[in-house]
């Protein structure tokens, strides 16, 4: 996947205890700062390829949720993901990811995004979410998971 952005932190922790702590999406809500809460959609209940999920967002007065499916699972490496749009169905308007680098120290873990979403969409998104810079509330949010996540596992 050719990100739109990408974000790496090293932390603290085995590859294992970072890969069990993000791929359990009802504890996205402890990483995430507009990823509030996630569930397993209807059918599905652990993480593999396949699987599909809610994440359920908050920004400022705004919410929304979004159904999303996993696309690549790799046992303590890696974990992505598609947001599948509610309004045009099937369109995949972003894809999510997490790649785990073991080091001696611990792991090194990168977070991804890349956003597919056409101007029309990224107008009505920035109307619905209160987002209008999407690309730096990502980063932002990406960062704040991160350091949220190294604080619970290290």
């Amino acid at each position: 996947m050719p990100p739109d952005l990408e974000v790496s932190r090293h932390i603290a922790a085995p590859a294992e205890a970072v890969f069990a702590a993000i791929t359990d999406i009802t504890r996205m809500g402890e990483w995430s700062p507009e990823c509030v809460r996630a569930e397993w959609s209807e059918g599905f209940s652990k993480p593999e390829v396949g699987a599909r999920f809610i994440g359920h967002n908050v920004h400022g007065d705004s919410k929304w949720s979004i159904e999303s499916k996993i696309t690549e699972f790799v046992e303590n490496e890696r974990f992505f993901f598609e947001c599948i749009s509610g309004i045009t169905p099937g369109f995949v308007f972003a894809k999510w990811g997490y790649n785990i680098e073991a080091t001696d120290s611990g792991c090194t873990v990168t977070e991804y995004t890349e956003d597919l979403r056409t101007e029309e969409m990224i107008e009505r998104s920035a109307k619905a979410t209160g987002v209008n810079d999407r690309e730096s509330h990502n980063r932002a949010g990406m960062e704040a998971t991160l350091e949220r996540l190294a604080a619970a596992v290290e």
